[in-house]
């Protein structure tokens, strides 16, 4: 089992898990620890109490989740108690000082809550200019003049100077000039604040982890990796920092950051700007993907190489006072924690890469590997090895023999436990999806075969249905290879990484070199792969570290405000539009917490026109087209009064089933909500989709047997519509659908997918049913089988469920189908 090198060229033993207690005689709390009562009432010097030695812990395990099947080993010093105001540990279960006592109608800085309203309308919703919002204002007076009735604000300056008084959110930085020299200027805010306040922010709550912890599962004791604090980084960096004393019972916060080149307008100028993102590592994976404020724009960089690294380091200075010694914060559950903040990983593509550890493009970052051929094993780079090289040899030989631009220094020298070559995180988006998929493999089947009707960028959405549409044209080879780096792609997403198809991927994908395509794999991208079981061990499921973070992050951050800028000067005027956006979302949040009203000052209904659906069984049947569909409807009464009947029910008659003829309420679609951390998810990791019948029919997976795994207890259908009623009271909601059946009984050898084909019924026609709409799972994706001949191009998207006679059922639609249909 591959294990983690302490000092980057030495591995240490995987570490022995303790299993805890299945029958604890205390509750454990997510500390896990307890703690004497010598330090309780201690109002001391806080210099002089962080000095002593905080009590031993006596329990470093516990069970988490439902059931117990996983439990975490917490780690014994940095372990994140609670304290007081003045650093002082409280007794545990101690519950926080009760919050400020706030008047339910106290909208501070806002008069009342229409005020509110107005301003989230005006500047976060709709981002109206400040010229329009001075128009709107001036019609609006014009109808209160004769009513004596005032404004909510006299014009835009009287809007932005409210939300500038917001004591919530973050300030600019100390420096609220820019810094400059003759020709650059970098604007930021004080990165310091920014993480204070999430640390705050009460919605994270419980997707927040105060310790470092590993996770195993009780099966075998293997261990797994999830949120960023399971990972081998955070447990090592809480190793050197406890070393000192005065840190035992603190909260370690690793600060992430990211970083992103991008273009706000094409033709125009072609302006460009360098974002610098940050977050914590605190939060949960899905909380950071989801951009609820857990990801902030904190600074604009320098554009010129020579100044990168010094305006990194400029920006970042507010967070030293925190590296050490620990510092008092306030936590959105109500606590107080001792605080020591870190430099986390650093999000980037390869090119910021190639920057940030600076060396020369096309060597490798992570390694010593020589760039003509990367496939070499080597030794792993660091921080004290290019130091040494710097200081030993010419400059020459660093550029030529080992890639290194010594005239660079990384920012990371001017902080405590940062070494560049181990921060950088792994990148899936460029090093996987653009990378090892579409700039690689994609390509080399194109100059073999030569396709090239391939239209657009979007790789992922490429991902999606590549598999399928080269099967016959290209060697069985070449499609295990694709399978296996797609299978790769999908299980380093998930939100739980437990195993590795690396070494699958490697052995297919030598066939390309057979096929006289390329005469060797150094590329650094390809070459990354290698390094991908030690970056998950250091950093956890790197879908919480990737650069589509940053990328999605920019049309928020940057984009928008500049459009609602002045366009000239426009860093400043970005940068501030964001900090009064934080200060709106984190007042949303506080008066939530105190108990404001939650819902608009005025509601308005919104009647949707649109055709008018059957209202009867025999109208619904002539709308569908099936006409025994009342006869479904009564096998459907019959098997939802009677549950536990053991017949089967193509052997029940008809006549033992209830007629049913009054009216039906028919729904263009349906919302399901479930469990897929992996993919874009709200709070607690759910997803909510919306299933189209009428319109779009989409296909469903039906649960048929929850007991069994995977597509073995799901069965696959498309959706004709929705509809429902009422029968002795109750209301059954339910979806008319056409059933695909399976073709065999596992996946498909070579491509991993199971296929289906439209059922049949009675003398050839459709199998249709009803079932009740708590049996759908979720929405499911099919893509034809196609044959080797290539399809006409009068063939439309929308004749695919007519033109084909079996599909695949796509696994690789999106990360939640990837983890349920096996």
């Amino acid at each position: 089992m591959p294990v983690l090198p302490q000092d980057n060229h030495r591995e240490s033993p995987e570490p022995v898990p303790r299993v805890p207690n299945p029958h604890p005689s205390h509750n454990n709390s997510h500390t896990a620890s307890e703690r004497h009562d010598d330090v309780d009432g201690y109002h001391g010097n806080i210099d002089k109490h962080l000095r002593q030695p905080s009590p031993p812990t006596d329990i470093n395990t516990e069970f988490v989740g439902h059931g117990d099947h996983l439990y975490w080993n917490y780690h014994t010093g940095l372990n994140g108690q609670p304290c007081d105001v003045n650093g002082v540990f409280l007794p545990p279960g101690a519950p926080p000082p009760p919050p400020e006592n706030i008047a339910t109608d106290d909208w501070t800085p806002f008069q009342n809550h229409s005020e509110f309203e107005m301003a989230e309308f005006l500047y976060k919703h709709n981002q109206m200019p400040a010229g329009q919002i001075d128009q709107l204002l001036d019609l609006w007076v014009s109808t209160l003049t004769k009513h004596n009735n005032k404004l909510p604000f006299a014009d835009y300056h009287d809007l932005y100077h409210v939300i500038d008084s917001s004591p919530f959110g973050d300030r600019l930085a100390d420096e609220d000039k820019p810094w400059m020299d003759s020709e650059y200027e970098v604007w930021f805010r004080n990165p310091h604040e920014v993480a204070c306040n999430m640390l705050a922010n009460p919605t994270y709550t419980n997707e927040i982890d105060y310790c470092p912890y590993r996770e195993y599962s009780t099966e075998g004791d293997k261990h797994q990796w999830k949120d960023f604090m399971s990972c081998d980084w955070v447990w090592d960096q809480a190793d050197e920092i406890t070393k000192d004393p005065s840190t035992l019972g603190s909260t370690f916060v690793p600060v992430i950051l990211g970083s992103d080149k991008t273009t706000v307008s094409v033709g125009t100028g072609n302006n460009e700007y360098y974002p610098l993102y940050a977050s914590i590592g605190n939060i949960h994976n899905n909380v950071r993907r989801a951009h609820r404020n857990g990801v902030a724009i904190i600074g604009f960089l320098a554009m010129p190489k020579r100044l990168f690294h010094s305006s990194l380091s400029k920006i970042l200075n507010p967070l030293k006072p925190g590296l050490m010694p620990p510092e008092v914060t306030h936590f959105g559950d109500g606590h107080y924690w001792r605080v020591i903040y870190g430099l986390g990983p650093y999000i980037a593509d390869y090119k910021e890469q190639v920057l940030l550890a600076c060396i020369i493009y096309n060597w490798c970052l992570k390694c010593v590997a020589n760039h003509e051929d990367l496939d070499e094993a080597a030794l792993l780079c660091s921080h004290e090895y290019t130091e040494a090289l710097i200081e030993e040899a010419p400059l020459g030989d660093l550029w030529d023999n080992f890639g290194i631009v010594a005239q660079l220094v990384p920012f990371t020298n001017d902080f405590p436990r940062a070494d560049i070559h181990q921060m950088i995180s792994p990148d899936i988006l460029h090093q996987l999806i653009k990378g090892a998929f579409k700039d690689h493999l994609v390509t080399w089947v194109e100059n073999w075969h030569g396709f090239k009707q391939w239209t657009g960028d979007d790789s992922k959405a490429l991902m999606k249905v590549y598999l399928p549409a080269i099967e016959g044209h290209v060697p069985q080879d070449v499609v295990r290879a694709f399978r296996a780096l797609l299978d790769f792609c999908y299980l380093v997403r998930g939100n739980i990484i437990t195993k590795d198809v690396l070494s699958r991927f490697h052995h297919y994908h030598k066939i390309f070199r057979t096929m006289g395509v390329v005469f060797h794999f150094s590329l650094p991208r390809q070459h990354s792969l290698m390094h991908y079981i030690r970056n998950i061990q250091l950093f956890a499921a790197p879908n919480g570290l990737c650069s589509s973070i940053t990328e999605n992050k920019h049309i928020k951050a940057v984009k928008e405000p500049w459009r609602r800028s002045s366009r000239y000067n426009a860093l400043g005027q970005i940068l501030l539009t964001n900090q009064r956006l934080d200060k709106l979302s984190a007042l949303q949040v506080d008066f939530m917490r105190w108990g404001m009203p939650t819902g608009t000052c005025l509601s308005a209904a919104n009647a949707l026109e649109g055709k008018k659906h059957a209202q009867t069984i025999p109208e619904f049947a002539n709308e569908l087209d099936i006409p025994h569909l009342s006869d479904l409807l009564r096998c459907f009464l019959f098997q939802q009064s009677h549950p536990d009947d053991p017949r089967n029910p193509s052997d029940i008659p008809l006549a033992e089933c209830p007629l049913y003829l009054s009216k039906i309420v028919v729904f263009n679609s349906a919302s399901s909500r479930f469990y897929a951390p992996s993919n874009l998810s709200g709070i607690g990791g759910m997803h909510t989709e919306h299933i189209c019948g009428h319109s779009r029919n989409d296909c469903v997976f039906v649960n048929t047997d929850s007991s069994l795994p995977g597509m073995q207890g799901l069965e696959v259908a498309c959706v004709c519509a929705f509809f429902s009623f009422q029968y002795r009271g109750e209301v059954y909601p339910c979806a008319v659908v056409h059933w695909f059946d399976k073709i065999g009984d596992a996946a498909d050898e070579d491509m991993g997918m199971w296929m289906v084909h439209p059922g049949e019924g009675a003398n050839n026609t459709a199998e249709y049913a009803i079932i009740h709409i708590d049996a759908i799972y979720c929405a499911a994706y099919i893509i034809p089988m196609y044959s080797t001949e290539f399809l006409p191009q009068e063939l439309k998207f929308y004749h695919s469920y007519d033109a084909f006679q079996a599909y695949y059922i796509n696994k690789y639609a999106d990360h939640h189908a990837f983890e349920i249909a096996f």
